[in-house]
């Protein structure tokens, strides 16, 4: 077979062809619920991995009013948790921003907080602007500053709040529901009253964000990471350093996965996480690979062309890429570097043997703009 010949007219692929006697098969198959397999053969065995997201750009300037309007419309305690969503124009149907993927934006003012409560879903936070923020994760009380990354993991109880003094937080939300529940294995559980805490404050970051050190004398048996914060102020002079002796990644700058600092993988057992530095003018080559990607830019600005179409972003807007799109990034300035935040369903798409990814070729490994 030629490489890459991709006719559905040839041997190996279904090209049965209708006949009366056979529309009367099919519909005989279905009074009994089944269905001839060639029949959609073609369509649930694609040639290439396929997406049905669409590369979408949400700008934070367009939504931020709105973000802050919900808390003047409803409490907390009235939403459970007050978030403007996200959602991709082909997965409106599941709630997803892509793939399988829920991203939103939550707000909380001084002195608000949430109830606990915890699902089978996992949930992760990017911290977008505000003081004195923090959240409870299995009674474990963390404090929040701006780009700090943060997770709750699957089933862990957690809430999250503003102190008085503080001032208006914004996160983003990342969550695998769409997954969890798309594997009818979702749950949900409010804790009855404030959880007590467990640990000192910052317990977490404060005993496992240590630059390669680890407790010795502590075991923990969660598959999980037991760093529940991974700190801005810790991240972005490692991206700093690892610049100063590496070569540059032709597709994705200077780029750090957040990972298990007992076992140097993922965060979590369905989402990771990626933080990574475009050098200031940046110009990355495209790929494509599996896995859904939502993206937030941290710092500076710059544009990712998304199979052949140019999204343009700055400092807190939010965008993403599908599965097995072509999209290359590139840093508008030639004096500051840009970051771009991204969580990921690697985790799945990796254990489960379905990674792949391909180089653009053509044209200097730059995609033509449409």
């Amino acid at each position: 077979m030629e490489e890459n010949n991709y006719s559905d007219d040839q041997y190996g692929r279904a090209r049965v062809q209708d006949s009366p006697e056979l529309i009367a098969y099919y519909k005989e198959l279905e009074t009994l619920g089944a269905g001839a397999l060639w029949t959609v053969a073609n369509d649930i065995e694609p040639w290439e991995p396929r997406s049905s997201s669409v590369p979408m750009l949400w700008k934070y300037d367009d939504l931020r009013d709105l973000v802050l309007k919900s808390s003047e419309l409803v409490t907390p305690e009235q939403a459970g948790r007050r978030v403007v969503y996200l959602v991709n124009d082909n997965r409106k149907d599941v709630s997803a921003a892509v793939g399988w993927l829920y991203t939103g934006i939550q707000v909380t003012r001084p002195g608000e907080s949430t109830s606990a409560h915890r699902h089978r879903a996992s949930a992760l936070r990017f911290i977008m602007e505000g003081e004195k923020g923090y959240t409870v994760v299995d009674g474990n009380k963390i404090m929040l500053e701006v780009n700090d990354f943060v997770i709750t993991p699957n089933s862990t109880w957690h809430e999250h709040g503003v102190e008085e003094g503080g001032k208006t937080c914004i996160w983003q939300d990342g969550l695998d529901i769409p997954l969890v529940n798309a594997l009818e294995a979702n749950d949900y559980a409010v804790y009855d009253g404030k959880q007590p805490l467990t640990a000192p404050l910052n317990f977490s970051p404060m005993t496992y964000g240590g630059a390669g050190l680890i407790p010795a004398d502590k075991t923990w048996d969660k598959p999980y990471s037991p760093l529940f914060k991974y700190s801005w102020k810790n991240v972005y002079p490692a991206l700093l350093e690892a610049q100063k002796v590496n070569e540059v990644n032709p597709f994705d700058g200077i780029f750090m996965q957040y990972s298990n600092p007992l076992t140097g993988g993922h965060v979590m057992q369905t989402m990771g996480a990626s933080m990574q530095l475009l050098p200031a003018g940046f110009k990355g080559k495209a790929h494509k690979h599996t896995g859904s990607f939502v993206y937030q830019c941290a710092k500076g600005k710059g544009y990712t062309i998304i199979n052949g179409k140019r999204f343009d972003w700055k400092e807190r807007d939010i965008f993403c890429v599908p599965s097995w799109a072509w999209h290359e990034h590139h840093n508008l300035s030639e004096t500051e570097d840009a970051c771009l935040f991204n969580f990921n369903d690697l985790p799945v798409i990796e254990g489960l043997g379905l990674f792949q990814g391909r180089e653009l070729t053509e044209n200097n490994g730059h995609q033509q703009v449409q």
